[in-house]
């Protein structure tokens, strides 16, 4: 593996948030019965004509102005000729050399190291439909076609062959999305197929300047299967190449549950799609005056609110980039610091139990029960003295499942914080008490002891003594 290095270039599927198609007045919503979301246009039925749909090409031009790249004066549509099952024209609306958006680029960071990845080109295109298999082997299978999806406006975003790892290649896609959601054109709900991937992956001994034959793997709807599958295909070329073997250009599925990459046909040239400019759309002049409006009204991307969290909240880059690295996260985290100014103590709560509670549920932060304002009055009744840190997280989580406010469970639970210096004192004599040589532990310079017996007052009184006032007691009275 040292020997060799991957080239990885990634092509990005964006479906974009309008409510009718690209060429169609016909719905874009998800889901649905089958086949109740079309028309003649989107059927492909004999006589109809195509006619762009205006918000398509200002969301596509938005993406490309969000990437840095330039935008054509001049563009038009062709026609991708290739046997589609599931796309009733049996060809495909896309563009080839005249794209909408070319030149770009997006900044990735792994690890402590900062890269410049290349946009070549930002396309508009029309999706396919849906194939559903039914049946195996011993019931005659048969294959289902359900055309809702077809003519759902996209853009392709296709970069330069500038990554190396899988890594990278991650950090690119999290990246984009973010990118992509601020700018509201697309929801980006991976899941429900609205962002997916092809990666293209070739490898080359390390040094060399020549491009390796690459393959391209489908489809790819999580970050986790593209960091997987890159490392799976990079080690598998690697064996091929060590093995006296060649690398055949093909096209590859990933396989999430075996965790391999498996063949599915010999991929094909531009010239095998026997492109040409389609004659139903006419090229596209685009207004300068109304570029330059597209770009004043783009939103604040998600480098730009880093720097003014960095700047005007004094948070660290990488806490300022954890937190804007979702549009919603970033808005919920904004939305707390209206009603309580500390920036650091609302993005450690942000950070930690919020993004650990969400994660573990499996939960949007959209769809989280607590609203801002109930994690500020939460954070005010720690800064009072009137629970502790350990009692917050207990309060947070019972926040959490239930969206009651903090005042309601403390009361509820009697977990108000105990500051009365008599009641706290009887409990520090008696751990002292019962704990001689831990005390002289501590006396002899081992620190870790007071932490023991703080534990050990903590746990009398349940959690509820503060913290700092057991902690000065234990100190005083072992002097």
């Amino acid at each position: 593996m040292a020997q060799y290095e991957a080239v990885i270039g990634l092509e990005v599927h964006v479906e974009l948030k309008t409510n009718s198609k690209i060429f169609c007045p016909s719905s874009t919503g998800f889901g649905g019965d089958p086949n109740t979301h079309v028309c003649p246009v989107c059927l492909g039925l004999p006589g109809v004509l195509p006619v762009l749909n205006k918000d398509v090409l200002e969301y596509a031009i938005k993406v490309g102005l969000a990437l840095n790249c330039g935008i054509a004066e001049f563009s038009k549509f062709d026609r991708k000729n290739y046997y589609y099952p599931d796309l009733p024209k049996n060809y495909q609306i896309s563009q080839y050399d005249l794209p909408i958006a070319e030149h770009g680029y997006l900044d990735i960071r792994v690890e402590d190291s900062e890269k410049r990845v290349g946009i070549t080109r930002v396309h508009m295109e029309e999706d396919a439909g849906k194939l559903v298999h039914q049946g195996n082997i011993s019931t005659t299978p048969y294959s289902l076609v359900d055309y809702n999806r077809t003519g759902v406006p996209l853009v392709e975003i296709v970069s330069e062959p500038d990554l190396r790892t899988p890594e990278e290649a991650r950090a690119y896609l999290e990246k984009m999305k973010a990118i992509i959601q601020y700018t509201g054109v697309s929801d980006c709900k991976m899941e429900e197929g609205s962002l997916r991937c092809d990666a293209n992956i070739s490898i080359r001994p390390v040094g060399s300047e020549k491009l390796g034959v690459k393959t391209e793997i489908k489809n790819m709807n999580s970050f986790k299967a593209l960091q997987r599958a890159l490392h799976y295909e990079t080690e598998r070329q690697t064996e091929v190449l060590e093995e006296g073997g060649r690398i055949v250009q093909e096209t590859r599925t990933w396989d999430e549950a075996r965790g391999i990459t498996l063949s599915m046909r010999s991929k094909e040239q531009a010239h095998d799609y026997r492109y040409f400019p389609d004659p139903d759309l006419v090229p596209m002049v685009i207004d300068r005056e109304w570029v330059k409006r597209v770009k004043a009204a783009l939103p604040e991307l998600p480098d730009q609110r880093k720097a003014r969290y960095v700047s005007d909240y004094g948070l660290s880059d990488y806490d300022a980039a954890v937190i804007t690295s979702t549009k919603e996260l970033a808005d919920y985290f904004e939305a707390c610091l209206k009603e309580y100014s500390n920036a650091k103590a609302v993005g450690n709560w942000v950070m930690g139990d919020l993004s650990r509670l969400l994660n573990a549920g499996g939960v949007e932060i959209t769809q989280c029960r607590i609203r801002p304002g109930q994690l500020a009055e939460m954070l005010v009744l720690m800064d009072k003295g009137t629970i502790s840190g350990k009692i917050a997280k207990a309060v947070f989580e019972d926040m959490f499942e239930t969206g009651r406010d903090p005042g309601e469970i403390i009361s509820e639970k009697g977990l108000v914080q105990i500051s009365d210096e008599g009641e706290i004192g009887a409990v520090v004599d008696d751990v002292l008490a019962a704990n001689p040589k831990v005390v002289d532990d501590f006396r002899a310079g081992k620190d870790k002891a007071l932490g023991f017996l703080v534990g050990q007052v903590m746990k009398v009184t349940r959690g509820k003594a503060n913290p700092e006032m057991v902690n000065k007691m234990l100190k005083d009275r072992i002097k």
